[in-house]
């Protein structure tokens, strides 16, 4: 790192992941106390109506205390689709919608005790 360079939002190490139009980048970064945070960009390229184009970003930061929560989140989230994709128990038909379903924290049908979809924004910092 630089002489006299702040360490604030440095970043340690970094994985772009390609996927079809979008990439996403892993970014571990720094903060002033030394902790480290996971920030996930996700880019698109989108085009103007003059032929120009531009990325679009989305970011979401991952704090230490909550990497365990988040990843058991998703492993359940990736399980549930690879279940629903396989027993074909998921379509979307042209025209119509899908039935949404609420899951708990387990991957079971039901919002007791555990996660939901139903997100009081209020309520975040």
């Amino acid at each position: 790192m630089g002489e006299g360079k702040d360490n604030y939002r440095d970043e340690i190490f970094s994985l772009p992941v390609r996927a079809g139009k979008r990439t996403y980048f892993f970014d571990v970064k720094a903060t002033r106390a030394n902790d480290l945070y996971l920030t996930v960009t996700e880019s698109k390229k989108k085009f103007n109506e003059d032929g120009g184009f531009y990325f679009e970003k989305h970011k979401v930061f991952l704090y230490k205390e909550d990497f365990e929560k988040f990843s058991e989140g998703l492993n359940i989230v990736v399980a549930k689709i690879n279940e629903l994709k396989d027993s074909g128990e998921f379509q979307v038909k042209e025209g119509e919608g899908y039935e949404r379903r609420n899951y708990n924290q387990n991957g079971e049908n039901g919002t007791t005790g555990g996660y939901s979809s139903d997100v009081n924004f209020d309520n975040l910092d």
